[in-house]
């Protein structure tokens, strides 16, 4: 780790990142997320340590599964897909979380609304 930062910091600092963020052990049990209530796909605290299989849509458990299969394997390094949602363009990414050794420890889920994002052209380099 680079510097220094108090734990009592770490909250408000995911908290103001523009992005949801879930994290999953590496038994797929829901460790942790950010942002509670204001979120584009709601979480409640009593996610938390369930199997995130139990946490999705029946449809969706396959990818899921596959997903989580190729972190742990090494075969992915990351997963993405956006989705339009209520009028907005909806980005969903999930990356390996690894030890300095490379031994999975899990997968963080970040979720994002890029709808301005994608509105943006040219440069802007000054407020």
């Amino acid at each position: 780790m680079t510097g220094n930062i108090q734990k009592k910091c770490l909250e408000p600092l995911f908290d103001a990142l523009p992005v949801e963020m879930s994290f999953i052990d590496a038994k797929d049990s829901v460790q942790y997320f950010n942002k509670e209530g204001a979120r584009i796909f709601p979480r409640n605290k009593a996610v938390i340590g369930m199997k995130v299989q139990n946490c999705h849509p029946q449809k969706s458990l396959g990818k899921v599964q596959a997903i989580l299969d190729g972190f742990r394997k090494g075969i992915l390094d990351k997963a993405e897909f956006w989705i339009d949602l209520k009028g907005k363009k909806i980005l969903v990414r999930y990356f390996p979380v690894r030890d300095k050794k490379g031994k999975y420890l899990g997968t963080l889920e970040a979720t994002q609304d890029i709808t301005e994002i994608q509105k943006i052209s040219g440069e802007k380099r000054l407020l």
